[in-house]
C-alpha cells in the first residue's frame, strides 16, 4: 500500500473499527497526519489544531484495525496513555507483523 492509497483507505473507514490493518496503512497514515499537522501549524496553530481533530477518529479506527491484525483488541490503544512506557508498548504492538491467517477479527488485510 502506498501513501495516497493508505490515506484514501483510512478516511473512506472514517470511523470503522471492524477489520484489520496492514503496518504500511497505519505508518503511511500516521505520517500523512505529522506533515499535516507541522505544516498547518507553520501557517497557523488553529488550522492545525482542526486537522488533528478532523483525524482524531480515522487515526483510532486505523490504529484499532492494526491492532486487530496482531490478534489484540482495539482497546490496547488506552495503554498509550501511560507515560513513556505506554507509548513504547503501544508502537511495538503496532510493528509487529500481522497474523497471516484469519483471525477473530476477519481475513487478513489486502
Amino acid at each position: 500500500m502506498n501513501f495516497a492509497d493508505a490515506i484514501k483507505v483510512c478516511f473512506s473507514k472514517y470511523m470503522d473499527f471492524n477489520g484489520r490493518a496492514r503496518r504500511s496503512e497505519l505508518w503511511w497514515f500516521f505520517l500523512f497526519c505529522l506533515i499535516g499537522n507541522f505544516v498547518l501549524g507553520m501557517v497557523s496553530s488553529l488550522l492545525s489544531s482542526l486537522f488533528a481533530l478532523a483525524t482524531l477518529l480515522p487515526g483510532l479506527a486505523v490504529g484499532a484495525r492494526r491492532l486487530h491484525d496482531t490478534n489484540r483488541s482495539g482497546w490496547w490503544q488506552l495503554i498509550g496513555l501511560i507515560p513513556v512506557i505506554g507509548l513504547i508498548v503501544l508502537i511495538v504492538f503496532f510493528v509487529q507483523e500481522g497474523q497471516s491467517g484469519d483471525n477473530q477479527y476477519g481475513p487478513p488485510a489486502k
